[in-house]
């Protein structure tokens, strides 16, 4: 599976370069299918993430750690890469603007009032409206694609090891990562947002990935109806 990923992620730069026609794709309709499995996906709720924003025991990296999960929360679950590579730049008329990494889809956002003291954290260290939000990416070479990986790596390592700290100090047996701010986001929304809506959010090109992604969190129409059976 892993294989055909790479395979495909080479066809479709192959042909946005115009290297490879396009009709030579043997991805999609009649031709290859990938199969991926499925994967658990388990999200915090609201009581657990309250218990995070309510500790006052953490070090100061585990409070950079939560700043940093709870700036990719507030936003949707925004991706680790795309947190880091936030500029003081994409913030204006009280707005988020940035561009995905994953799919390079263009999303404005409300900046969220818990976003306002996170982002009041870092204020003192911005020299120029370019400047890196947060510190991660400030010494990378950003001409230099392999520098910019191994620090975004190593970053994410250091924040999913301080995420155990965190969860065992908030008393939390699930495990917590900076890819599940995502899930928790998806999780708490549940099936209270529209699916269109949340296609906009999660920027997926198709509501069948959003419908899809979201069926993991959705459990009242289940519980409801083996309530109806069994509870007689």
């Amino acid at each position: 599976m892993n294989i055909l990923v790479l395979i495909r992620l080479l066809f479709n730069k192959a042909i946005k370069l115009k290297i490879v026609s396009r009709e030579l794709y043997p991805f999609g309709g009649d031709k290859i299918k990938i199969k991926f499995p499925e994967t658990t996906k388990i999200g915090l709720n609201i009581i657990e993430v309250r218990a995070v924003e309510a500790l006052d025991n953490l070090t100061c990296n585990e409070i950079h750690t939560r700043n940093v999960w709870f700036f990719s929360f507030y936003f949707a679950g925004m991706r680790v890469t795309d947190v880091l590579w936030t500029k003081w730049s994409d913030i204006y008329d009280n707005r988020l603007h940035y561009r995905m990494n994953k799919n390079s889809k263009l999303l404005s956002l409300k900046i969220p009032n818990k976003v306002i003291s996170i982002l009041d954290d870092y204020r003192e260290d911005k020299r120029h409206a370019t400047d890196f939000v947060f510190p991660e990416l400030k010494k990378a070479n950003l001409d230099d694609a392999k520098d910019v990986y191994n620090k975004r790596k190593t970053a994410t390592k250091k924040f999913n090891d301080n995420l155990k700290s965190i969860a065992k100090k908030a008393k939390i047996d699930k495990k917590i990562t900076m890819h599940i701010a995502r899930h928790t986001f998806g999780n708490i929304a549940g099936d209270s947002i529209h699916p269109l809506m949340l296609q906009k959010l999660y920027r997926h090109s198709d509501l069948k990935t959003t419908l899809n992604y979201q069926a993991n969190f959705i459990h009242k129409e289940a519980d409801d109806a083996l309530d109806s059976v069994v509870n007689f």
